[in-house]
């Protein structure tokens, strides 16, 4: 016999997408059923290529064809992505989620993990963009081994924008690619805030599944400029398990739920967080605290993204100009890969709240 188009939706009915609790049909997540007389074939839409319930997901659809059809069916299953957009104004309609990446204070790792995220997410599929908003101290430059690299112009539209300049398949734009190396910069307010406007304004970002924007260390005029004037899909918030860091990341993570500023915060990144040595890798030192970004999340109910441990290979990757996410079979690199697959899975889960939600949340 032949199956139906109508057979196949009303057994994909029965499958729920994990993170956003509906199923997959009324999702509009299914997609090119086919059916033969022994082969059901059709493609399951995913909300992002870094989506780390892919297998549950297909497995879970295979079974349902099985159960609800015929379980000597042949069942083939495409994956494919589709990434879900917060951006429901005119502004930047070819980038559809706008991530910062923030801290409460310096030194706690916070452009490594905004570089590492960005690579990891484009690693996994996706389109993306990093801008270094840290006007005080850009980072990316060297991170990325572009020291005097400086960005092209281009016509769009019979305007002038800028180029960003490509490495290891993202699109990079830092304050540092328009100033020499250790050339400090010594400016007020109202300058910054218009240096850090163009760098989203003035540029040809092109079509972006994810830009990733590092931003200074604290709360200041830049993070006000940034969460007010651009349409931002959420914040990832990065800390060390340190007393002084997680109290300096409270503030922060205040700002970003004011009513003025309302930023969704995707997670907690809890940098440093213990050191293994190589020779006793089953052996784990809290040096500088344990669970403190455990605490802080359950605090402000909210997801901990990450505990990264204190690995030399991810400073001296950055150092060298190449983040550790790059490297293949580290355990750093599998890190960073895991964290873009839970702020994929977070960005997923706040883009599917509908605005009367969002409204009441």
């Amino acid at each position: 016999m032949n199956f139906t188009k109508e057979q196949v939706l009303a057994a994909l009915s029965h499958v729920e997408e994990p993170d956003l609790k509906k199923d997959l049909v009324s999702l509009n997540m299914v997609e090119n059923i086919s059916c033969t007389e022994t082969t059901i074939s059709f493609t399951i839409i995913l909300t992002t290529p870094a989506c780390p319930l892919k297998k549950v997901i297909e497995d879970a659809c295979r079974k349902a064809i099985h159960d609800y059809i015929d379980p000597g069916v042949t069942v083939e299953v495409g994956m494919t992505s589709r990434v879900t957009s917060a951006n429901k104004t005119d502004m930047f309609p070819n980038i559809k989620n706008i991530v910062l990446v923030s801290s409460g204070k310096g030194g706690v790792g916070k452009s490594t993990v905004a570089a590492n995220l960005a690579l990891a997410l484009s690693k996994k599929g996706a389109a993306v963009g990093l801008i270094d908003a840290d006007i005080y101290g850009p980072s990316i430059p060297i991170m990325f081994e572009l020291e005097g690299a400086k960005p092209k112009g281009t016509m769009v539209d019979g305007k002038s924008k800028i180029l960003p300049i490509e490495k290891y398949g993202i699109k990079l734009l830092s304050i540092g690619f328009f100033s020499s190396p250790g050339q400090p910069i010594p400016w007020r307010g109202p300058m910054v805030s218009t240096a850090v406007k163009q760098l989203f304004n003035d540029a040809d970002w092109g079509q972006l599944d994810y830009l990733i924007v590092d931003l200074p260390p604290g709360t200041g005029d830049i993070h006000i400029t940034v969460a007010q004037t651009f349409p931002i899909t959420g914040a990832v918030i990065v800390t060390t398990p340190q007393k002084v860091s997680l109290a300096d990341t409270a503030k922060g993570i205040g700002m970003f739920l004011m009513d003025s500023i309302h930023i969704p915060i995707l997670g907690i990144v809890e940098n440093m967080a213990y050191f293994t040595p190589d020779e006793l890798p089953d052996n784990k030192y809290y040096i500088f605290g344990k669970s403190g970004g455990k605490l802080l999340a359950q605090q402000f109910e909210i997801p901990l993204l990450e505990e990264i441990p204190l690995f030399a290979g991810i400073t001296e990757s950055g150092d060298q100009g190449a983040p550790i996410v790059l490297s293949d079979n580290h355990p750093g690199a599998e890190i960073f890969l895991r964290l873009a697959e839970k702020v994929a899975q977070q960005i997923a889960i706040k883009n599917a709240v509908s605005p009367t939600e969002k409204a009441q949340a």
